[in-house]
């Protein structure tokens, strides 16, 4: 049950950031993943299938506020969960700068998946005019390795 708060409270966060950043700027969606934040949070801190299971609620989720096919973010942000939870028990990413190169190295494994996908489903480019979507990586993993850190600090306490 305590578990179930958790991610209710982190998914609602997710969504109140979202909302916030779209009526701020939509370049601000493009830039960090949100959603994609709190399935790597608690992935990393339970296991791949319960990492799977979010990312699949998280990324239907994100997809009911695009005008795209439903189930694309799903999928990847399926594997993305999965993936994170399965790496973090095989190597300590805690560190800064460990947590940084992974969360970058999984937000970018998700990026090209949910791209290819896209291109299968609309046969067109992803950027729609605007290519600050390619530095979604790295703004992610740099919000989410700095969130993570503060996250565990207030956990110590």
């Amino acid at each position: 049950m305590k578990d179930f708060i958790r991610v209710s409270v982190g998914i609602i966060i997710a969504l109140i950031i979202y909302t916030l950043f779209n009526k701020i700027s939509a370049s601000l969606l493009q830039l960090v993943n949100v959603f994609s934040l709190v399935v790597i949070y608690f992935a990393v801190e339970k296991d791949e299938i319960f990492g799977a299971c979010l990312g699949g609620f998280c990324g239907l989720i994100h997809d009911s506020f695009s005008l795209g096919v439903f189930g694309v973010a799903g999928l990847a942000k399926t594997i993305t969960g999965f993936l994170a939870g399965y790496i973090s028990k095989k190597i300590d990413v805690l560190p800064v700068l460990r947590n940084f190169v992974f969360i970058f190295i999984i937000i970018s494994i998700e990026f090209i998946l949910w791209a290819l996908l896209y291109s299968l489903v609309f046969s067109q480019s992803i950027t729609g005019g605007r290519k600050l979507i390619y530095f979604q990586p790295l703004s992610t993993a740099l919000v989410g390795s700095v969130l993570f850190l503060l996250l565990r600090r207030i956990k110590k306490e």
